[in-house]
Formats: structure tokens, sequence, C-alpha cells
């Protein structure tokens, strides 16, 4: 079925692959990509795509009651994939207003304007949908065994976490206050192309690629379930076209790793595919182990059993496969990470769009 979509926070990380992956196996699909543009926003990303008769792109804030109530209107959507968030945890522990404005204040104005717009157009179409992405880490910290469903209390211990957690319940809330035709993910770990370079993953790869210190938080035992962003990308689709309404779904990975061995396997690939540091020696030789990050949680881990049984999806990559195609994925794209590790990403838009907001 054709449907509008309005994919908010397209130019992040996900974002970019899920709009990647609707247009290019939804093609009957619409996609209107509004993203802020913030420091972890890159519409250079998607540079190779902005011609596409079933794109639209347009800068703007979820916090914006106006712009978003044009948007609903002007283009009729059927289906909101909210993306947008702040979401570096550390960022959250030095800097948390932002992340309180962005992932609270933004999803109730984006919840109010798509409950408005549904109350006006939408409960004649059966199939209008508000999906929320948000992430594991509001269920808190898991010890040695143990996994999280979507039955699993809320615990956050960061303020990104607490965030997120609250917008969790503000989508819960309009689904049973006012019947909004609501679902939400919580995913583990993503890793793929165009990651940002402060995430554990691509700091690795562009470290080592430069024989820079790898910093690794505490003993390097913290566990995290990694998902490879094209199987998270698919299972949101899923999600949209046969979730059950006012459900949440957990997508995971089922690969379990330390930080400790993420770090020595990126270390290993570099060794094999670029060769040795120019000293000789492995780039196991640059990790450092630092301090711990603030109330770091020890291990996280889904149970993604529901996703599975009700909607038949399972993560098609492994961690080995991810990784192999993570690695090549930034060596053949050193430009990409260049462009903002410097900065220079961000006249991309000033280059297409000029000043105008």
């Amino acid at each position: 079925m054709a449907k509008t979509v309005l994919v908010t926070g397209g130019c992040g990380f996900i974002g970019v692959n899920f709009v990647r992956l609707l247009l290019a196996e939804q093609q009957d699909w619409k996609v209107i990509n509004l993203d802020k543009l913030t420091y972890a926003g890159n519409l250079q990303s998607l540079a190779d795509l902005s011609e596409q008769p079933n794109y639209t792109f347009i800068k703007g804030d979820i916090c914006d009651r106006q712009l978003l109530d044009n948007l609903f209107h002007e283009h009729q959507i059927d289906t909101v994939a909210h993306f947008a968030a702040e979401s570096h945890v550390d960022r959250s522990i030095t800097g948390p207003a932002e992340f309180i404005q962005t992932n609270v204040v933004g999803t109730f104005t984006l919840l109010e304007a798509a409950k408005r717009y549904w109350l006006d157009n939408g409960t004649k179409n059966d199939a209008y949908r508000f999906l929320h992405v948000s992430t594991d880490e509001v269920f808190g910290s898991l010890g040695p065994t143990g996994f999280f469903t979507e039955e699993t209390a809320y615990d956050p211990r960061s303020p990104y976490s607490a965030s997120k957690a609250s917008s969790d319940h503000l989508v819960r809330a309009y689904f049973h206050t006012y019947g909004l035709p609501v679902l939400m993910t919580n995913c583990s770990n993503n890793y793929g192309p165009y990651q940002f370079p402060e995430k554990l993953i691509p700091l690795v790869l562009n470290n080592g690629l430069h024989g820079k210190p790898l910093p690794v938080y505490g003993d390097g035992g913290n566990v995290r379930d990694w998902l490879y962003v094209q199987d998270h990308c698919e299972a949101i689709v899923r999600v949209i076209e046969q979730g059950r309404v006012g459900q949440s779904y957990n997508i995971g990975g089922h690969n379990e790793k330390t930080n400790l061995q993420v770090v020595e396997l990126l270390c290993d690939q570099l060794d094999k595919k670029v060769g040795l540091l120019p000293s000789g020696q492995a780039r196991r030789s640059l990790i450092s182990f630092v301090k711990d990050r603030l109330g770091h949680d020890r291990r996280y881990a889904i149970d993604a059993g529901k996703i599975a049984k009700e909607l038949g999806w399972l993560p098609t990559v492994t961690f080995e496969q991810g990784i192999d195609k993570t690695v090549d994925w930034y060596l053949h794209n050193r430009d990409w990470t260049s462009a903002v590790t410097d900065g220079s990403y961000q006249e991309y838009y000033q280059n297409m769009y000029g000043e105008q907001e």
C-alpha cells in the first residue's frame, strides 16, 4: 500500500539508512525527511537521493508546532517514523537540557500535531500510523543473565535514557487516552554506515586508521547487544506494515559482545585490511583504558522473540558479517568521515539551499 511517510531525524545515522531503504525498496512510498541538522544531522549522506521525485527534505525542528501542522496538511502524512532525538549518552551527562527539549518536548509537539491531523483526517484512513523509535537503555542495566522484554519495567540511569523513557510514556499515553494509532520499537546498539564518529565503532575505526589511542571505558567489560542498522530498518518497516496498534516491539541483533571484544575485533579487521601500524605493531597496542562513564550500565540484552513470533522478523546479518561490511564502508568512504570530523559537512546545506530556513 502506498504511504506518505514523515521521517523525523532522517539525516541522523539510523534515519539516513531508513530513508535510503525506503527509497530503494518501497518505491510507491513518498518520503518527507524533516531534520533540524544539528551536529549529528548530515544532509550530505543523502546527496545522491536529492533529486528523487518521491523524496522531499525539509530543514526544521520537531518543536515547531506551526511547521508540523503545515507539513501534515500539505503532504497529507499518513505515517510517522519518529527517529529525531539527541542520542549520545556522554553529551547528556554534560548537557542534559537539549535532551529534554528534543526528546521530550519535541516528541510531545509531534504527537500533538499527529493527533490534530489524525482527528481531522486520519480516522478515515485505517492505515494511519505513528511509529516511535526508542532504545533498550530505558530498561536500565542487567546482571550477567536475563534479557529485556517488552514487559520489563523502566529503570533509566542517564539523562539520555530518562528522556527517551519519558517520550515512550507520552507515546503510550496518546494511544490509551486519545486512541492515536501508535507503534513503538526499542532497539539495541546499532552500527553500520553513516554513523557519527563519536560513537564507539566509527570512533575506533577512525582513530585506528590514524594511529591514535583507542579509549575504552573502565575495564571494557560492559556488554551490549549489537544490531546491524540495515536489519533494524527492515524491522521498522515490518512493524509499520504489520505491527499491532498500541504495541511495542523489541528489536535486537542477538549479538552480545563486551566493548573490549568489539574494539579488538575492529583492530584485527583494520590490521588485516590495511596492514599493521607504521611501527609494525598491531592496532590492539593502541587500546587505552580510561575512567569509566558516570552511571555506566553494565549489560544490555534484548529478547526479540515477540517481533519474531508476531511479525516473522529475524536479523539476517551476523555481527562478524556486519563488522566486515562496516569496516569496508568506512575504508571506502574516508571522505565522508573527514568531512564530519573537520566540520565541512555542515556547509552542504548552505551550498544546496542557501541560508533560508
